[in-house]
């Protein structure tokens, strides 16, 4: 029993981590469903919602003013929540240019400003964004193109991250993941849909927008995953590109990904159709791609604890050599965290164990109740 869950537990974590993406590649050559893309220019509205951004707010803005996509056609909304910085104030001085503004007293999360802001948008897609990116100049024309595809039901953009500072570990470890994430939203879109979206960059049809619980941290994974269980495809569109920068601390990186995954746990608690083959037609990529990530910790322990008990036989002590040297690879990667040069491989496996880390605390924070549905800014 003790070497069937080593090797059950070996073998999952290759299948979520090398397998499924191999899977979804094969899958995506074999029967790609590229989406229709010949059609008029929708009529637009980009919803922005922010809470003390007076820093950037005007920056944004005319960032989403400069677009190439017709003026006539396209609708900016700043949707305050409970700015106490000016926010709202430093908005209205682009309302003369077709920006609303929507300031509300008090802070209550994005998710309760979504349930409001969206039904009253104007545009026939509305395209969910944050203050802290910039879009391409062809950004919007890119993402709302797969919507001449009357499947399509939302698409998600793609987020560049740019690391301010070169060589830190953290930053190059987070690179090599994001870039491995996108291409397997890339695999998931030609098959079918991807399980969630970019919060930096989505849209959505408004018509198939359903309030979410206000409490609601995820709302770029439930609000598309609610839109594919009623039939409509979740594409990734690679060519709506967003830039922000990534984390240069493991401080930052861990306040930005606990919260993320926090909600990862609170979606399967309380969408448990998504664990059911019969009614989620996405139940593959949800449980390989979202699910069995969220178990890896669980599985990393188990693999290490059972490989213990097999040390009576040689091959499990090389297993267990292997596993030591990952883990001191890791913990090198924290060590030396400063150091001016970084090697590649001890980055990614020292951001890997931070992520599963990371997972631990916000599995924790998530069954407490300690973790909050507002947004807070990521420190060094």
């Amino acid at each position: 029993m003790i070497e069937l869950l080593f090797w059950g537990c070996v073998l999952l974590l290759a299948y979520t981590y090398v397998g499924y993406p191999v899977l979804t590649c094969a899958w995506a050559a074999v029967q790609p469903r590229p989406p229709r893309r010949t059609g008029n220019d929708p009529t637009v509205s980009v919803v922005i919602v922010a809470h003390n951004e007076g820093s950037r707010i005007r920056e944004r803005i005319e960032n989403l003013l400069a677009l190439d996509y017709p003026r006539h056609r396209l609708e900016v909304v700043l949707a305050s929540d409970g700015s106490t910085d000016g926010t709202p104030e430093q908005a209205v001085a682009y309302q003369p240019f077709g920006v609303k503004v929507m300031a509300f007293e008090h802070r209550r999360g994005k998710a309760a400003v979504l349930n409001e802001v969206v039904p009253k948008a104007g545009g026939e897609i509305v395209v969910l964004a944050d203050a802290r990116q910039r879009f391409e100049a062809d950004a919007l024309r890119a993402l709302v193109g797969p919507f001449a595809d009357p499947q399509v039901g939302a698409v998600s953009g793609e987020l560049f991250l740019a690391n301010d500072v070169d060589g830190t570990p953290v930053g190059e470890g987070i690179q090599f993941y994001w870039n491995y994430e996108k291409r397997i939203r890339r695999y998931e879109s030609r098959v079918h849909s991807t399980v969630g979206a970019t919060g930096a960059i989505y849209a959505i049809r408004r018509t198939l927008f359903e309030p979410i619980p206000e409490d609601t941290l995820l709302d770029d994974v439930l609000v598309p995953i609610r839109i594919a269980r009623r039939g409509f495809r979740v594409v990734f569109e690679p060519a709506a590109r967003a830039y922000d920068r990534a984390a240069v601390t493991a401080g930052q990186e861990f306040t930005r990904k606990v919260r993320t995954i926090a909600g990862n746990f609170q979606l399967f608690a309380r969408e448990p159709w998504l664990l059911n083959p019969f009614h989620n037609r996405l139940w593959l990529q949800t449980v390989s791609h979202k699910g069995l990530r969220l178990l890896s910790p669980l599985l990393l322990a188990a693999a290490l604890g059972a490989n213990l008990f097999l040390l009576d036989r040689p091959f499990y002590r090389w297993t267990l050599g292997i596993q030591v040297i990952f883990y001191a690879t890791a913990l090198g990667g924290y060590v030396f965290r400063g150091a001016s040069k970084q090697v590649p491989l001890v980055s990614v496996l020292y951001v890997f164990c931070l992520l599963n880390w990371v997972t631990v605390v916000a599995f924790l924070r998530f069954i407490t109740g300690r973790q909050g549905v507002t947004w807070e800014k990521a420190s060094g």
